[in-house]
């Protein structure tokens, strides 16, 4: 059985972020992820995370500027100099927390930029970064993203990400599985979950088509949580949806599928 945290960035936005921590271990969650802890000193995080008796299981890299469209800098020629700031301050962040992963965003390449440049130079980057993490005891991880929810993200399919991981080797990088974008994007979670499980790091879930709780949408949960068992995985899944409600009451999904 995998073991569930909460996305604070998506669950318990009924309180103010730095109070969601005690909300998420008050319902019996034991780990937490979030995007972006930048906003905040990792030492309160850290403060936090102790009091709560909380893991933090994951965070993002700095995804750049997000009102102009950026998610990460990765693949974005004249960046690099930003992307390798941002791999330092990700990774002090996850020193800082004890957090096992970071997850490197590609980026979203300018339209006048070629694929195969932008590729190679994600490539390039994530080489760099890997090495930063190893010597930190840190593990990054890299996730594909639907073209609906992030148009023109680099990585987008869950066999990109698998290569990607292969090149740069899986002793020091991982796929980011989200079931939500796998289903966007492609389609044929269990069969996709079932080729490339030997290179899944860590997980996360929401349902389609309007990323809420398992349970609204079309995604049958009660056999996608069968085969996740089935095929042994024990690692985090992180709740990243939208609740449609209240978060509380949303989490009835966890006893309906007996998780």
């Amino acid at each position: 059985m995998p073991r569930f945290c909460a996305n604070l960035g998506f669950l318990f936005g009924e309180v103010p972020f730095l109070d969601r921590f005690d909300a998420a271990a008050r319902v019996g969650f034991t780990g937490v992820e979030y995007a972006s802890p930048y906003d905040y000193p990792a030492v309160e995080l850290r403060t936090r995370l102790n009091a709560a008796g909380l893991t933090q299981v994951l965070i993002n890299s700095p995804a750049g500027n997000r009102a102009a469209g950026e998610r990460g800098m990765a693949c974005i020629p004249g960046r690099v100099a930003a992307f390798r700031d941002g791999v330092a301050q990700a990774l002090d962040y996850a020193v800082a927390l004890d957090c096992k992963l970071v997850h490197v965003m590609a980026g979203v390449p300018p339209q006048d930029v070629a694929y195969d440049t932008a590729a190679a130079l994600y490539a390039a980057n994530l080489a760099w970064a890997a090495e930063r993490a190893l010597a930190a005891g840190v593990r990054l991880v890299i996730e594909p993203l639907n073209r609906r929810d992030a148009p023109g993200y680099l990585l987008r399919t869950q066999e990109q990400g698998a290569a990607i991981v292969a090149a740069i080797g899986r002793d020091r990088l991982g796929l980011q599985f989200d079931i939500y974008h796998c289903q966007t994007a492609q389609g044929d979670v269990t069969r996709r979950l079932e080729a490339l499980m030997p290179v899944i790091d860590h997980m996360q879930l929401a349902d389609v088509p309007d990323r809420h709780e398992p349970g609204t949408g079309e995604i049958g949960w009660d056999y996608v949580f069968r085969r996740i068992d089935e095929l042994g995985y024990t690692s985090w899944v992180g709740c990243e949806y939208n609740p449609v409600g209240d978060t509380v009451k949303g989490l009835a999904w966890r006893q309906r599928y007996g998780v």
